[in-house]
């Protein structure tokens, strides 16, 4: 089966056909490092790597750039009120991010540009810009002139007004008219700046995606994914910004775009007191866990975060793992073509984990042990896929009760011996207080084992 994703700019599943099957390019907009990723902005990352992870195994070379944005007003606002240097703040939240997207089990991008190690290469783009006749420079500002480009709006389909209403900046009096957006903005004392011909100044946001894809990926490359918030006006001042410098059909040919995520039906805020950090929420549970929620919605649905999908998540994950418990894994069985087949279309990571879960059952209805284990070594084969699964079954279940391991152990041995004297009545009561402390005890051929319930 080929690769059908769906493309935002057409608004239909298509066949995915790369530039170059022997190298495929991908770019997703990375985090603007003033805070503490929460969990919405861990949806898209999460979402990706499976991406990336399917890539990988269908061409020889995939090149997946991820930028970070360590130069912004958000940063800058965040430093001061901190009372924090810049540098200082865009190193801890950096390392603060790669924590959590290695816990989120994620692979590392290929390539990781920081905007502040790239402002050449914006001035450069920029520059570009003023000599085709589409941006102009106006009180120490070089504005991106919208109705210079007849193409504006193809990504987004907005109207005049959505996209003056959607524009990030407010309507200054140095625009020429209320859409156009900054590319290179001016920076008073004490703020970062560079040199440019247009004074010293800083970045427009927008302008740092076009110019780092542009060095790693070249002109045109596969594909662009990012939040559906991400659609106007970012990635269309990207689109625009970069067609105007190279032509129309530059820049991405597939855009992907996830849906957002709410917490309890609300939309997350820390007004409402629903702000979720990924820092705060991996102290409470494993990073496994989330990362199965985050996948348990198609990618393009709204996900709303709440303690029934959590449990959920960790009960089925618990399954999974306990499917392949004890068993001997054979690491070269070969992943289950319909896993496979799932992620095809369109990424369909629901489907894909319903076909975990039939592997699973295979497993426990097996008959034979050579079954059984190759059964549950397909389950940890298949499992990588959604980069889930790939703890080792005891560790998995280890630290999961309020009650230690060996007090566990110890307990199990004391209804083993209950039942050896068909005490059945102590045997049940060492069973109740078990349950009680959050560990279920399964027989089976091979002796008692325990999970976490």
């Amino acid at each position: 089966m080929a690769l059908i994703l769906y493309n935002t700019l057409t608004r239909r599943k298509e066949p995915f056909v790369p530039l170059d099957s022997n190298s495929v390019r991908l770019y997703v907009c990375g985090p603007t490092v003033y805070d503490f990723a929460h969990i919405g902005n861990a949806r898209p990352y999460v979402i990706f790597d499976v991406l990336n992870r399917l890539l990988r195994n269908m061409y020889p070379k995939v090149t997946y750039a991820r930028n970070i944005t360590d130069i912004d007003d958000k940063i800058i606002k965040a430093a001061k009120e901190n009372g924090e240097e810049i540098n200082e703040l865009t190193k801890r939240t950096s390392h603060y991010f790669w924590e959590d997207m290695k816990a989120l089990g994620n692979l590392p991008p290929d390539v990781e540009p920081h905007a502040t190690a790239h402002v050449n290469e914006m001035i450069s783009m920029i520059s570009c810009l003023l000599e085709k006749g589409n941006a102009y420079v106006s009180d120490g500002h070089v504005l991106f002139s919208v109705k210079s480009f007849p193409y504006y709006g193809q990504l987004s389909r907005c109207n005049h007004e959505e996209m003056i209403a959607g524009a990030r900046v407010d309507v200054a009096p140095y625009k020429k008219d209320p859409e156009d957006f900054v590319l290179w903005k001016p920076s008073e004392t004490g703020i970062p700046g560079w040199e440019s011909p247009w004074g010293v100044g800083r970045p427009g946001w927008h302008i740092e995606c076009s110019a780092m894809s542009l060095k790693y990926l070249g002109e045109t490359f596969d594909i662009h994914g990012g939040g559906q918030d991400l659609i106007f006006p970012h990635h269309e001042n990207e689109m625009a910004q970069t067609q105007a410098c190279f032509g129309p059909h530059t820049f991405a040919r597939v855009w992907l775009h996830n849906g957002m995520l709410t917490v309890n039906g609300e939309k997350m805020s820390k007004s409402l007191g629903n702000f979720i950090t990924m820092h705060e929420l991996l102290k409470k549970m494993k990073g496994e866990i989330v990362r199965f929620v985050l996948l348990s919605s198609h990618y393009r649905q709204p996900l709303d975060w709440n303690d029934q999908v959590v449990q959920q998540s960790r009960q089925s994950l618990d399954r999974l793992y306990n499917a392949f418990r004890g068993r001997d894994l054979n690491v070269e069985e070969p992943v289950f073509e319909p896993i496979k087949a799932a992620l095809e279309d369109d990424l369909n990571t629901p489907l894909a984990i319903s076909v975990l879960h039939d592997i699973a059952s295979r497993v426990h209805k097996a008959i034979h042990e050579n079954e059984k284990n190759k059964w549950a070594s397909i389950l940890k084969a298949s499992g990588i896929w959604l980069g889930l699964l790939q703890e080792d079954a005891e560790n998995w279940f280890k630290g999961k009760t309020g009650i230690e391991e060996s007090a566990i152990l110890s307990l199990i041995e004391a209804r083993n011996k209950a039942r050896a004297h068909k005490d059945f009545a102590k045997a049940d009561q060492v069973r109740q207080e078990l349950l009680k402390a959050g560990v279920l005890l399964e027989d089976t051929p091979q002796g008692t084992i325990w999970r976490h319930n």
